[in-house]
């Protein structure tokens, strides 16, 4: 096993145990050995917190030990964000993205993520938080001129909002404006369909991939 290897296990672990300081100590390791930004999250950082979500889905775990497990995965994010926005900088914009996590859900680690590998693949990211509401999606999308609207709904009860959303689209006569794309903990592919989103990503990897279908499509290219 290599160092980087030995050093990734190390960070996947402070991860799911929530050790901030170790995280950031690991992480911080892994870049000074010359560790590609992106593939430390996606390979490192990213499993540790599926784990984390499988296990409070089951019980295993409760909510302080997920909150110290996020408090680990941002401290990190904090020192490698920059290099990974850094290393994968395109000179020419992809397309522009208004994402957050819909009126009524303050959970945006998911959606976070989503934020950073959007970014990372070239798209120029406007990131409005959590507990956005409906008409500020649109008020920002036309501000930027943005070609997708992204968002992230993890708890069930803030799913009418993204309906919302859709339906005070259509009544400003924007819906075909712009390519809309969910996701999230109570978002399933079903349901996207069924209210008429244009894509959805059951992780970020997803995500990342259908945005970069749907503006291919829309550029006509």
């Amino acid at each position: 096993m290599s160092i980087e290897d030995e050093l990734c296990k190390k960070l996947y672990n402070a991860i799911m145990e929530g050790e901030v300081e170790l995280a950031e100590e690991t992480a911080k390791k892994l870049l000074d050995a010359g560790a590609d930004a992106y593939t430390i999250v996606k390979e490192c950082m990213i499993p540790a917190m599926k784990v984390v979500g499988d296990k409070f889905a089951k019980l295993e775990i409760f909510l302080p030990e997920v909150m110290m497990a996020a408090d680990a995965f941002e401290a990190c994010m904090k020192l490698i964000e920059p290099k990974i926005l850094a290393e994968k900088k395109k000179e020419l914009t992809i397309g522009k993205v208004v994402i957050g996590t819909i009126q009524g859900d303050i959970h945006d680690l998911g959606k976070n993520i989503v934020a950073l590998m959007l970014k990372a693949t070239g798209f120029e990211v406007y990131d409005l938080g959590r507990d956005v509401p409906v008409a500020d999606f649109i008020k920002k999308a036309k501000e930027v001129n943005a070609d997708i609207i992204a968002i992230s709904a993890l708890l069930s009860t803030s799913l009418p909002y993204v309906k919302d959303v859709i339906k005070l689209l259509k009544e400003l006569n924007l819906r075909d404006t712009y390519i809309l794309m969910v996701g999230g903990g109570a978002v399933t592919r079903e349901w996207a369909q069924e209210v008429g989103a244009d894509g959805y990503g059951e992780n970020a990897d997803e995500a990342v991939k259908i945005a970069l279908e749907l503006i291919k499509k829309k550029k006509g290219e």
